[in-house]
């Protein structure tokens, strides 16, 4: 039989299949708008379809059609169905977030139901486990898990419900052509109500105990991620092992790659009980970015400024000045404080100064005002919670945002409260002001006008996640970055001008320098963006996240990074011009004045180097880690360390 007979018989039996399962057949039109082009997927009450988008016919605009038919003969499985793919299409009309796939259509024709869906272009990665015979490397299976972290952290704090996603698993996780973590195939996710109970739904194998009983909660969706790796990275299947047993299977007995502490964290999210997992995302976030530098690649990347303070009860050591070397064993210049002043509390921010007068928020709830000269205390504000956010000066007022929600305003002279704004979350973005108007993020996901004189909401603007990036204002634009992913170019009226997707979250500041916007984000890359229409002009890597944002002086552009080192690069093409490497993460900022550049890092130094090769000038070592970033101003570095204290340092 020729090989054309043998596809025609085999074409014509795939259709009399696809018609016996009531599948729509390719060239199919829904709505007088979606053409099916193929079938993605059947499952046991919906088939997912590839289609063309009809309304943009001078584009090929792909979609996603999700379809469920309406007959199942026991009425009870055919409510339980409808029940389920309306949930998913009210959950997801609700959600924005980078990793969840855009709704754009819900309809019904006859006896079917229908949601369009964002195409994503990519594999799930039970797809990619399938087509490959060695381990996944230990580095990139922790950028997926913060990846999920992310997005997963999202939905357990949705208002005005949570979301508990109840089915993580290999086939649910997508990766987009651009490397990012799509969460697909909400059809069983669960608005979370305490104390609830339900039908026991998920997949066998990456299900928690709990959710056998009914019982969901965010537990249940860090029992499935811990499940989801350990399969990914021993490529051991839960679904065929006894349930429950991933005790008996640890990791390293059949991948030694596997580093001891990523073994452990995986583990804990595998306990048994609820109370012996990570209670909340964010905590397996932070255990994820803590994890300790070795050779497989596996580096700390502390989330600088947002860490939370320490709650054990320590007390920073008394202060000794202290003569090190750097790595390359050349005597380091010796260099004492000019003065110090002690909080009760972590600093974390960068000073602001006016008037001879220094303003430096802290992790013990206050916003500082120390003489520039001595460091003699004047006053202080109490808010309610910790200050990670760096004060802002402009006209008479000082602005402050503070994990207590609130952005306040402050006479600059006395530090009385002027007002102060209310958001959704708490504010750990750094305010601007101009144009009479202050300008900050907040985790509530927006990102805030606020009348300078006022404090009343002028516009917001929804950022697609939490904004902790401190935005720059140019002329007739605003633009920040977002934990989702995203820098956003705004114009003052709150209009989206441009936006530009990183493949990780964007802690780091964008700095405006020759029509060119400057950012580092958490996928370790520094992106130099074109600032009118968002196309990126260059990019450099770097080998673990950045959350250091990047200080521009002429020609280079200076940035820190956690795998360890200050990068100088060329301000047109990235190309770097020297690294200088310390012995901990640098998430400081960098400072430039007059030819040299300062910074912290967690190794507990601050560093001085000259602009034109890295050369260090000196060090000088606190008690505790500098996530901090200097100000430098008339001839001093003034900046914070974890050991509590506030350093003038001199230039």
């Amino acid at each position: 039989m020729s090989d054309l007979k043998t596809k025609e018989l085999a074409d014509g039996e795939d259709r009399r299949l696809k018609r016996r399962q009531g599948l729509l057949q390719a060239g199919a039109v829904l709505q007088d708008r979606y053409q099916v082009v193929d079938t993605l997927g059947v499952g046991g009450f919906s088939s997912v379809y590839k289609a063309r988008d009809m309304h943009f016919p001078a584009v090929t605009r792909l979609c996603a059609v999700k379809e469920m038919v309406h007959l199942n003969r026991d009425p009870k499985v055919r409510e339980m169905a409808t029940t389920s793919f309306e949930r998913e299409a009210s959950i997801l009309a609700t959600l924005d977030h980078a990793a969840v796939p855009d709704v754009f259509d819900f309809f019904t024709e006859s006896d079917r139901s229908y949601l369009v869906l964002e195409y994503i272009h990519g594999q799930d990665l039970e797809a990619i486990l399938s087509e490959q015979s060695v381990y996944f490397p230990p580095d990139k299976v922790v950028d997926w898990m913060l990846q999920l972290c992310d997005v997963l952290e999202y939905l357990h704090r949705h208002e005005p419900n949570p979301v508990i996603f109840r089915d993580l698993k290999p086939s649910n996780v997508m990766l987009d052509r651009h490397g990012r973590v799509r969460l697909i195939d909400f059809n069983i996710a669960k608005v979370f109500q305490t104390g609830l109970k339900g039908t026991m739904i998920g997949t066998e194998g990456y299900s928690p105990p709990e959710q056998y009983r009914g019982e969901a909660s965010p537990a249940g969706d860090i029992y499935a991620l811990g499940a989801t790796f350990h399969h990914l990275l021993t490529r051991q299947d839960p679904r065929t092992e006894p349930p429950f047993s991933f005790d008996e299977r640890p990791i390293r007995n059949v991948n030694p790659d596997v580093p001891k502490s990523l073994e452990s964290i995986i583990e804990r999210c595998l306990s048994y009980s609820p109370s012996d997992r990570y209670q909340k995302v964010s905590e397996l976030r932070q255990a994820l970015l803590a994890l300790g530098s070795g050779s497989n690649g596996l580096g700390p990347a502390l989330d600088a400024g947002f860490a939370p303070p320490m709650t054990d009860g320590r007390t920073a050591e008394p202060f000794r000045p202290v003569t090190t070397k750097h790595s390359s064993s050349t005597q380091v210049q010796r260099v004492s404080p000019l003065w110090r002043f002690r909080c009760e509390d972590e600093i974390r921010s960068t000073p602001a100064i006016s008037d001879d007068v220094i303003y430096v928020g802290a992790y013990d709830n206050n916003l500082y005002a120390l003489g520039a000269d001595k460091g003699t205390f004047i006053w202080k504000y109490p808010s309610s919670d910790g200050i990670a956010s760096s004060p802002h000066i402009y006209q008479d007022s000082i602005f402050v945002g503070s994990a207590d929600g609130y952005l306040y305003s402050l006479q600059k002279g006395s530090g009385r409260l002027n007002w102060r704004f209310e958001t959704g979350g708490p504010v750990y973005s750094s305010p601007r002001a101009d144009f009479e108007h202050v300008f900050f993020g907040s985790d509530d996901g927006n990102f805030y006008a606020i009348s300078a004189s006022t404090g009343r909401k002028v516009w917001q603007a929804s950022a697609h996640g939490t904004v902790r990036s401190t935005p720059c204002v140019g002329d007739d634009r605003i633009y920040f970055g977002t934990e989702g992913g995203y820098v956003f170019c705004l114009d003052l009226s709150g209009k989206i001008k441009w936006q530009f997707q990183a493949k990780r979250s964007i802690t780091s500041s964008p700095t405006l320098a020759e029509d060119m916007v400057f950012i580092g984000s958490m996928d370790s890359t520094v992106y130099a963006v074109d600032a009118n229409s968002g196309w990126a002009l260059w990019r450099f890597r770097t080998r673990r996240p950045i959350v250091s944002t990047p200080a521009v002086d002429k020609d280079a552009v200076y940035i820190g990074s956690s795998d360890g080192n200050l990068y100088a690069l060329d301000i047109y093409s990235g190309r770097q011009l020297w690294f200088f490497e310390t012995e901990g993460q640098i998430n400081s900022s960098p400072a430039v004045f007059q030819k040299a550049v300062y910074f912290g890092s967690t190794d507990g130094n601050i560093y001085s180097l000259d602009t034109k090769r890295g050369k260090l000038r000196w060090q000088f070592q606190t008690n505790g880690v500098v996530v901090g970033s200097p100000l430098v101003a008339n001839g001093v570095v003034y900046i914070g360390s974890c050991d509590h204290h506030f350093y003038a340092l001199p230039t």
